[in-house]
């Protein structure tokens, strides 16, 4: 074949063009089935995953490399670390926390961490499995995020952090939780899975959600922002922090070469390590038991094509957000509708209903479901009245504070369903149309 390398990629990047355009790009709905999130892609993505596997590195190279700066650049932080998954991503920053190298600041098995039973599982397990203590507290209706007003109540000399998260793209109370965490000198872990493209005012400066935590997390699951199909980042402005949490990721190594750099530090053989013999190679020096969390190249690849579109994707869920609370508006005496934090932006992962008093859930999600409108709760509910604590001692491995009768609403009474991005105006009007159809009927 008398080509060059480059003119063989553009012939190859121009067939995969064709191929989105002819096999994936156009389909047709159904008419019956309103999914309650998905991909949303084009050749881009295609193109971009294509070049990853001519280049063949396989794990993280240039691509990932790339998506690490320019999400770190939408965020608003210094730093990004791009791991497998956002639960991967949880279990990351939590454990950065535990890092001998914070001294006295490190959380350590025992101390105890806020959070809360309404959510999503991984925000929580990475507390317990370290062995360490979930404080629970409730939450409100009708934003489904932390009640501030019980801090200072789970307070107790052994706490050491807040771990939660922005449900379902609404905001918590940043500026309570943050005033609370300095006030007591406690980590901030900000669950941002949800909630990427999110803002907050805080004293006077909008910023995104992410920011605000001396660590934040993301997901890229297929139903979330944007996705890499598997895959998410953990996020920080402290460069301690963003030490830490390389190392754990990348099997606990002490060294920052990247994959297939040899000797950046210049001091690779010339140091000593601990107990190690003096010059022992630095590449296989570990000054953390980490885990590899690490993603692939062809997930970065996806990831940049998918974040050229995010702030797309962000304004299309505000507005089904907003086409679903108006058509919905004078339902109120049916389902407690969603709000929006005070001082706060959502990016709606989406739409949460609460049913009122009298008004049966599973009567109006069966005729949601039976009309095609996929539906979900919200995740757990209330995580401890799953099987996974009936082994877990109350008082011992995790604290409750009061009676969670708002956590325990949600588990009988809340659902919701999309607002993604790939909604069609034909798809949000039938989902709008039968939602309100069985609420009314209910």
């Amino acid at each position: 074949m008398d080509m060059t390398e480059a003119e063989a990629r553009r012939e190859i990047l121009g067939k995969v063009r064709e191929y989105y355009h002819c096999f994936h790009d156009g389909k047709r709905w159904d008419g019956k089935h309103v999914s309650y999130g998905g991909r949303v892609y084009d050749e881009r993505e295609m193109e971009n995953l294509t070049e990853a596997m001519l280049d063949f590195g396989l794990t993280a190279g240039r691509f990932a490399m790339a998506f690490e700066r320019n999400f770190a650049a939408y965020i608003g932080v210094k730093h990004c670390a791009l791991v497998n998954s956002g639960s991967s991503a949880n279990l990351l920053a939590f454990h950065t926390l535990t890092s001998p190298l914070l001294g006295e600041k490190r959380i350590c098995r025992g101390d105890e961490v806020i959070t809360v039973a309404a959510g999503f599982p991984t925000t929580v397990a990475p507390i317990l499995q370290y062995g360490a203590v979930p404080v629970f507290v409730d939450v409100t209706l009708p934003q489904y995020n932390i009640d501030v007003s019980m801090l200072e109540e789970a307070l107790s000399p052994k706490t050491k952090a807040v771990m939660i998260a922005h449900t379902l793209g609404n905001p918590f109370d940043v500026k309570a939780v943050v005033d609370f965490c300095q006030k007591h000198d406690l980590w901030l872990v900000e669950d941002n899975c949800d909630a990427v493209g999110a803002a907050y005012c805080l004293d006077g400066n909008w910023r995104k959600t992410g920011t605000f935590g001396h660590l934040s997390t993301v997901s890229f699951y297929p139903p979330h922002h944007m996705t890499m199909g598997e895959g998410g980042a953990v996020c920080t402005n402290d460069d301690l922090l963003a030490k830490i949490m390389v190392s754990l990721r990348d099997w606990g190594r002490d060294c920052t070469c990247a994959p297939g750099q040899d000797n950046r530090c210049k001091h690779r053989f010339d140091r000593q390590y601990g107990k190690l013999p003096f010059g022992y190679d630095h590449k296989y020096v570990y000054s953390h038991l980490g885990f590899n969390l690490k993603a692939t190249e062809m997930q970065g690849a996806i990831g940049l094509a998918q974040l050229e579109k995010l702030p797309e994707f962000v304004k299309k869920r505000r507005y089904h957000f907003d086409y679903l609370l108006t058509l919905l508006e004078n339902c109120g005496e049916k389902v407690i509708l969603p709000e929006v934090a005070e001082n706060a932006m959502a990016s709606p992962f989406g739409f949460l209903l609460t049913c009122r008093e009298g008004i049966s859930r599973e009567k109006i999600v069966s005729q949601l479901e039976e009309k095609g409108i996929q539906t979900r709760p919200l995740f757990a509910g209330n995580l401890l009245r799953h099987p996974c604590f009936d082994t877990l001692e109350k008082g011992v491995d995790y604290r409750v504070i009061g009676e969670l009768p708002v956590t325990d609403r949600i588990l009988r009474d809340t659902f919701w369903v999309g607002v993604y991005p790939g909604l069609t105006a034909e798809q949000l009007a039938y989902e709008g149309e039968v939602l309100y159809d069985a609420i009314r009927k209910a």
